[in-house]
């Protein structure tokens, strides 16, 4: 099992990697189809994002593809919002959570198909401060609530705010880590961690969302980048549609 879970965590860590996504929302339910209780799994979840993106951020920091700027007020509102998240799962009901969730999941994904916007020229390059501080607290809270990470949040609504694809991937691969790190620590405060499977996954995904990042910056460009984004969001949705079937 040990050697299956290591080959599903890279692959996924690789594919989601490509749209700056933390792939827990996949992991998770992979986690528990082994027999893993969700409450062990959604920390791990979120630690498996936590490191898998890092080590793709360190690769866009290396190669100047980061625009710190206008990650910082998502990553202090993500981090924040993520501890009230995972605090309150305990007490909201998950489902309604969820069908709102899969909800935006389809209308953005939908959205990153057939949005219109093609020059490079036309993507705005200000920081929207306040803008940007309620993406990340939007995606801190499901964050924390689901335990999946908020780069299906981010991505979408960083895009109708006008930024480039590419752009947002590297931020949003910035910023997951933090929201994930910060619902992690308050899962880890709350119950027990499986430390050999937490290492296990973890170390998979390291390496894939780092060779995941640079064939993404090497090899697509903004218009694909954005077709991919688009088919994970619609992915993740139909995950969320049999978690509560």
């Amino acid at each position: 099992m040990d050697i299956i879970l290591f080959i599903i965590s890279f692959v996924a860590a690789f594919i989601f990697s490509l749209g700056g996504v933390g792939a827990a929302i996949i992991m998770i339910p992979i986690l528990v189809s082994f027999g893993i209780p969700v409450n062990i799994a959604k920390p791990v979840g979120l630690f498996y994002n936590t490191v898998s993106l890092t080590g793709a951020s360190i690769n866009n920091i290396k190669n100047k593809r980061l625009d710190f700027k206008t990650g910082i007020p998502v990553i202090i509102s993500s981090f924040l919002f993520a501890i009230a998240g995972a605090y309150i799962s305990k007490f909201f009901p998950d489902r309604i959570i969820l069908l709102l969730f899969i909800g935006f999941l389809l209308f953005s994904g939908f959205m990153f198909l057939f949005h219109s916007k093609k020059e490079k020229e036309t993507y705005r390059t200000d920081t929207p401060f306040v803008k940007l501080s309620f993406v990340g607290a939007l995606a801190g809270l499901l964050s924390g609530l689901l335990g999946i990470g908020g780069g299906g949040i981010i991505s979408p609504l960083m895009l109708m705010l006008g930024f480039n694809p590419k752009k947002i991937t590297a931020i949003t691969a910035f910023v997951v880590p933090f929201s994930s790190f910060s619902g992690f620590l308050t899962y880890w405060a709350m119950g027990d961690i499986n430390w050999k499977i937490l290492l296990i996954v973890s170390t998979a995904g390291i390496a894939g969302a780092t060779l995941g990042t640079i064939f993404m910056h090497n090899r697509l460009n903004s218009q694909t980048v954005k077709k991919i984004l688009a088919v994970i969001l619609l992915v993740m949705a139909v995950k969320l549609i049999f978690k509560i079937i």
